[in-house]
């Protein structure tokens, strides 16, 4: 019988984390690992420190899926290395536990509906970057991306199939565009500049 590691995130607006910590030593780990970062980034220090610690039997707990994985795809493929490990890995909030068959059948459903959404995400990408070739460009392009267009360019940028020059050219934007939609962490269009209103002197 192996360890039960614990690892927990909060972001930079969510600085606490005793919540996770607490439930995640209820469960018996007898240690937690705690980042400050956003989902989207992908330095997590204390995670690597975490994965560098466990061992064949061992089992990695987090308090909730998305502590983990910054998308669906890379939470399958951090459970798969995992799994290559011998590590087990259990999440308290939706009740998945690898090591158990049913919680095995979990993960593998989730697989298929990864590898589901990566297809439709590549077959949008082909004809997006088809249509974008079509156009050539012309009519010249939007200053920033609406809500939906950056979580698109967020979910292509994740599937890390796509430069970010490629994914603009899907969207019909620039490269400079892209990068600041990503660095902003959110999916919120950017908004209109306040216009500053001129004072008029009277004139007597």
């Amino acid at each position: 019988m192996g360890e039960l590691l614990g690892y927990a995130r909060v972001s930079t607006t969510d600085q606490d984390a005793a919540l996770q910590i607490d439930a995640l030593k209820a469960t018996g780990c007898f240690r937690v690992f705690v980042d400050t970062a956003s989902g989207a980034l992908a330095s997590r220090p204390e995670l690597e420190k975490l994965l560098d610690q466990l061992r064949p039997g061992d089992t990695l707990v987090v308090w909730r899926l998305d502590r983990l994985g910054r998308s669906i795809r890379h939470l399958i493929d951090q459970l798969q290395v995992l799994a290559d490990r011998g590590v087990g890995f259990r999440s308290l909030q939706e009740t998945i536990d690898t090591t158990s068959s049913g919680g095995r059948l979990v993960f593998h459903v989730f697989a298929a509906l990864a590898e589901f959404e990566r297809d439709l995400i590549r077959e949008r990408t082909q004809a997006g970057l088809t249509a974008a070739r079509a156009r050539g460009r012309a009519g010249g392009r939007p200053p920033s991306l609406s809500a939906d267009q950056a979580r698109q360019a967020r979910r292509m940028y994740e599937q890390q199939e796509l430069t970010v020059a490629q994914i603009g050219e899907v969207l019909g934007v620039s490269r400079t565009t892209v990068y600041r939609t990503l660095k902003r962490g959110h999916d919120q269009p950017a908004g209109p500049k306040p216009v500053r209103r001129r004072r008029v002197k009277k004139v007597l």
